[in-house]
């Protein structure tokens, strides 16, 4: 009776009726408190119009530059949560920790239906401007909140369902607010167990680009999930101090902030020094190891790896970054044809490695920066069974975080906001046919490692946006110019990529051990001047001898310019100035006529005889492994307690434990 009564009046009758006369049947007490402190706080009208202010391009610009890094580590985390919600009428908001959208992912026609009600950019959505909301309300309880249609306080939008988690940075402090705005009237359980997750990756990635000089530690009580959503993660320093904790260590440690962590050392806390941990994980080959906590009788299971920023020095770095910059990426291909091979080490590597590509089997390339692995590859592409498909060429290093998945798998039109009308296809999908060239793989971080297994596993591509997988077809070619097998034993390179990457290494000469150096500087001496060039002998033999740290490449730059000051005439000294500066300048001895090093072919292995060690089970689809977090996730929070999590989803236990069995997950197996 009393709700058709109140289904008969407007929504603002009905917000006067629960602040001013206590009407409050069915309504959710979070949502009555926030409905009084914008009655009687804010003095807002339910039936007026909400009036979210808009930043200046100024003022926003300030608040992305002081939440640069919260950005960076959200944006490709809200890409995939809008990914796995496959609804076009589905907004991800980040706001800062006054209520200013700072980021949005959103179909472009769905962004416009909202921007009347001041849903964009720049807006500022707390409550005392739009009510009660998902993100304002969040911000104001400090918790996450779920607020369906008529829950809001504005008529003007009770269309609109909001759910939104905080989002801490490692200190602990609220920084940001993860919402999802839709046009959906169901019960937003799961919506908000997705944020919870979406919210706790964007927090570990914080912790990792703000203490990218302290030792990772991944710790759980059950070993099978260190390395997953669920892992206590700690940031220490190399005296053993504790830095920074994400909230399952919080959790996991029985503690409330991370101030009772921090400064500690980690034998205070664990009954092992960070260098005793770092010795047993090197002699397990960076597999979890069991510790205690110091004063008592808790089982851990733990990893420590070295620090992200001792994995990339700022000297290769650097050197990778400049080099990159001297060629254009097209002008390589053409510097040394396959046919003009003279090195008689080189010439045993391309026929070795085109009969192996031929069967199917990856090749890793390893050789210096600019020696030539692109070219390499390219080569072997055209002697192979796919010439007649793309050749795909994809730099691992500079390829940024917060684009990988777009990069890669290409996105569907409208997927998110900032994306190309017509969509795109990715970097796979375009070398279907072909061969798909991954350079750097070395320096790929360990989190998008473990999205590229997936993909090299099941050949099947989910562009952004979409349910619709792909099948692939193509030819793999990696190369780098690390050891990847000495980041496998430092725990910086994931085991089951490297063997999936790796059916034949074959090892790249650096410029100054090959022995077609002179015909090699003859023939792109006529390449940049399009016919012959005189070289002078003193020139000549300043090339012959200069050690070239950059190699192939910095030889076709400093070649090219050679060319230019010549303009016509003999090249000479004076037509080397790069050479005859700088340390690297000394000459070496003569290496032309050296011995070729032995062949680095290390390891031929069947393409696919190796178990990977996927972070889901296998034979589940995308949907069902997203499933099998959230009901993880969920395990979790109710300590496992099938009958309480069967409780919180409305499902009998004979419906659950179904459930947990076709997603592979064993309550009975519970350490």
């Amino acid at each position: 009776m009393t709700q058709g009564l109140l289904a008969a009046v407007g929504h603002g009758q009905r917000v006067l009726g629960a602040v001013l006369r206590g009407m409050r049947s069915g309504l959710h007490e979070q949502v009555a408190q926030s409905w009084t402190r914008c009655l009687n706080e804010y003095r807002l009208d339910p039936d007026g119009e909400p009036h979210p202010p808009v930043l200046d391009r100024n003022a926003l610009a300030l608040r992305c530059r002081r939440l640069g890094d919260v950005i960076e580590a959200a944006r490709l985390e809200m890409s995939t949560l809008y990914q796995q919600l496959a609804d076009t009428e589905t907004a991800v908001v980040l706001t800062d920790g006054e209520g200013v959208i700072l980021h949005l992912v959103s179909s472009p026609e769905f962004a416009q239906e909202l921007e009347p009600v001041g849903f964009t950019v720049g807006a500022l959505w707390n409550e005392a401007y739009a009510g009660t909301n998902g993100m304002g309300t969040c911000l104001a309880l400090a918790e996450p909140v779920s607020v369906r249609q008529e829950d809001h306080f504005f008529t003007r939008l009770t269309s609109l369902t909001c759910s939104a988690v905080p989002v801490h940075d490692p200190e602990g402090r609220m920084v940001a607010v993860l919402d999802v705005t839709s046009r959906s009237a169901l019960q937003q359980q799961h919506v908000l167990v997705l944020l919870g997750m979406t919210a706790r990756m964007i927090e570990n990635r914080l912790i990792d680009q703000r203490y990218r000089d302290s030792h990772p530690l991944h710790f759980h009580t059950r070993p099978e999930l260190v390395h997953t959503l669920h892992e206590g993660r700690l940031a220490v320093d190399g005296e053993g101090v504790i830095r920074a904790a994400n909230r399952s260590a919080l959790f996991q440690l029985g503690v409330d902030h991370p101030q009772a962590l921090c400064g500690r050392r980690l034998e205070e806390v664990f009954q092992t020094t960070l260098d005793d941990l770092l010795e047993r994980n090197r002699a397990t080959s960076f597999h979890p190891v069991a510790v205690y906590r110091a004063n008592g009788a808790h089982r851990f299971f733990a990893v420590v790896r070295c620090p992200a920023a001792e994995a990339q020095p700022q000297s290769q770095t650097g050197a990778r970054g400049l080099s990159s910059t001297l060629v254009p990426a097209a002008r390589p291909a053409r510097a040394v044809p396959a046919a003009g091979l003279a090195d008689p080490q080189l010439v045993q590597q391309l026929h070795t490695g085109a009969r192996v590509l031929a069967r199917g089997t990856p090749l890793l390339l390893r050789g210096e920066t600019g020696a030539g692995k692109e070219v390499f590859a390219r080569a072997l592409h055209e002697r192979s069974p796919h010439a007649s498909g793309s050749f795909v060429a994809v730099n691992c290093a500079s390829l940024p975080e917060s684009l990988v998945e777009s990069e890669l798998f290409g996105y569907r039109a409208g997927a998110f906001t900032g994306a190309q009308r017509n969509g795109r296809r990715g970097k796979i999908l375009q070398a279907d046919g072909g061969t798909l060239f991954l350079d750097e793989i070395g320096d790929m971080p360990l989190e998008l490692q473990a999205r590229l297994l997936r993909v090299l596993d099941e050949r099947r591509v989910t562009p952004l946006g979409t349910e619709e997988t792909h099948p692939v077809d193509f030819q793999l070619i990696s190369a780098s110019h690390r050891n990847l097998l000495e980041l496998v034993a430092q725990g910086r390179f994931r085991e089951d990529l490297y063997y999936r990457l790796a059916g034949i290494e074959l090892g790249i000469p650096a410029l100054r051990e090959r022995s077609d150096k002179r015909e090699l500087i003859q023939r792109i001496l006529q390449e940049e001047n399009g016919g012959p060039v005189v070289l002078r002998p003193e020139a000549e033999q300043l090339l012959m001898g200069y050690r070239w740290p950059g190699n192939v490449r910095q030889l076709r730059h400093v070649l090219r310019a050679a060319v230019a000051l010549a303009d016509g005439a003999p090249v000479g000294l004076e037509h080397l100035p790069s050479l005859r500066q700088g340390p690297a300048a000394v000459p070496a001895p003569a290496v032309a006529d050296a011995p070729a090093p032995a062949l680095a072919s290390v390891s031929l292995l069947a393409s696919g005889m190796v178990p990977a060690e996927t972070p889901a089970p296998q034979g589940l689809n995308l949907i069902q492994s997203h499933e099998r977090q959230v009901l993880l996730q969920l395990l979790e929070q109710h300590r496992w307690n099938v009958s309480n999590v069967a409780k919180a989803l409305d499902v009998s236990r004979n419906t659950l434990y179904r459930k947990l069995h076709k997603l592979q997950i064993a309550v009975s197996q519970r350490a």
